[in-house]
């Protein structure tokens, strides 16, 4: 007997919600930065053990929208906790409770979905008693069904996470190839290689106004009989200026970016790539429904 479940991860932006769903699908399936905001879109890591599949869905971290594009990404978070098995919010130990907490358990009551909380970087706190205090500060607020202080980072108490979850799993077909780890298609994981390069390399407002797609991919022998992959990549920014930027002085910062992604993706395939990177400009795109479309960043 086949069972899935299917489990929502949110918070605010740098909680953590990405470098949870890696860990717990076991593969790096989501980028991961200090910016806020890294993730735009629901992802879908997925995990098979036996019989049951757990469909992990890493949303964006809730936010004010700003312009269309946050406008997608906040309707991406509302529409991923409606119609899930489970819904964890993970928070950060070290702020206190904001109103984006706040906002996101008013949706919970809505949605009379259980909810799990799982308190993030609790290694960062100088005083390791305050744990009892932020759990009793979120029990006073909502009826969560288990809290467990946690760390991400250096694994204390992740192996509880699993358990709480397994419950969850109700009979069903398996949704996605029990082989593989995400649904993304490989163009997108590997455009979104890039962005994170952009967002560890780059700093201020440049790369949230960043965009990356693959143009080209093409796989080829070389004379010696190893294979080689031609891969022509766009990144699409909002500025003239921002362009001059990216690309840097004598074409430096581009240059450092693609030379670490280069080395994602050849982990990736397993192979020599031939990067090339072109940087194109479409002044104020964010705002462009038709833009946020083609580059795949619309709320499904």
């Amino acid at each position: 007997m086949t069972k899935s479940a299917f489990i929502a991860i949110t918070g605010r932006p740098n909680a953590g919600k990405s470098s949870l769903t890696n860990l717990l699908v076991g593969e790096k399936v989501a980028i991961v930065s200090e910016k806020p905001q890294t993730t735009r879109t629901r992802i879908n890591g997925v995990l098979t053990q036996g019989e049951t599949q757990y469909v992990f869905i890493d949303t964006p971290g809730m936010h004010k929208a700003r312009n269309k594009l946050s406008d997608q990404m906040v309707k991406s978070i509302r529409e991923s906790i409606t119609d899930v098995d489970v819904i964890i919010l993970m928070v950060d130990a070290t702020k206190k409770i904001s109103p984006i907490e706040l906002n996101l358990i008013e949706n919970f009551k809505n949605s009379k979905t259980d909810v799990i909380l799982l308190i993030n970087k609790v290694d960062l706190l100088k005083d390791k008693s305050s744990v009892l205090k932020i759990i009793t500060e979120y029990n006073d607020i909502y009826n969560f069904k288990e809290i467990i202080p946690i760390s991400v980072k250096n694994r204390i108490n992740t192996e509880m996470i699993m358990p709480a979850l397994s419950g969850y799993a109700k009979e069903s077909p398996h949704y996605f190839d029990d082989d593989l780890p995400t649904d993304q298609t490989e163009k997108v994981w590997l455009s979104e290689l890039v962005r994170e390069k952009i967002l560890r390399t780059m700093q201020e407002e440049i790369p949230h106004g960043v965009a990356v797609y693959v143009e080209s991919m093409e796989t080829r022998k070389k004379s010696d009989g190893t294979e080689i992959v031609d891969l022509g990549v766009v990144i699409v920014c909002e500025k003239a200026t921002h362009k001059g930027m990216i690309i840097g002085k004598q074409g430096a910062m581009l240059k450092k970016i693609g030379s670490m992604a280069r080395a994602d993706i050849e982990d990736y395939f397993d192979c020599k790539v031939n990067l090339q990177i072109w940087v194109k400009v479409k002044e104020d795109w964010r705002n462009k429904e038709s833009a946020i479309a083609d580059f795949g960043l619309k709320a499904e």
